[in-house]
């Protein structure tokens, strides 16, 4: 039934159900992202395409990927040592 005040129905019926783990998972976006870049360095260093900075975008766009990784690494050790500024949601 809706509300006539306008004030958000909070009971646990309106909650929304939190995402499946499959959907919340970094590492097939992460490894998704490097794998492109690394076709592209390739593609770019390989056949010579692009103007001269395109070589050094693959790169970096490889280098955030590697960061990224590392990123993840290093909050999933803190959620296992139980430290308190680590992200939530990276048990597994």
């Amino acid at each position: 039934m809706a509300q006539q005040s306008g004030i958000p129905d909070t009971s646990p019926e309106a909650q929304i159900p939190p995402l499946p783990e499959r959907l919340r998972a970094p590492e097939p976006v992460i490894v998704v992202g490097m794998v492109i870049w690394l076709i592209a360095t390739l593609a770019v260093w390989l056949g010579d395409l692009g103007p001269d900075r395109a070589l050094t975008v693959c790169l970096v766009g490889l280098g955030i990927g590697v960061l990224g990784t590392v990123i993840v690494l290093v909050q999933r050790a803190g959620v296992r040592r139980g430290s308190k500024g680590a992200q939530e949601g990276l048990d597994s």
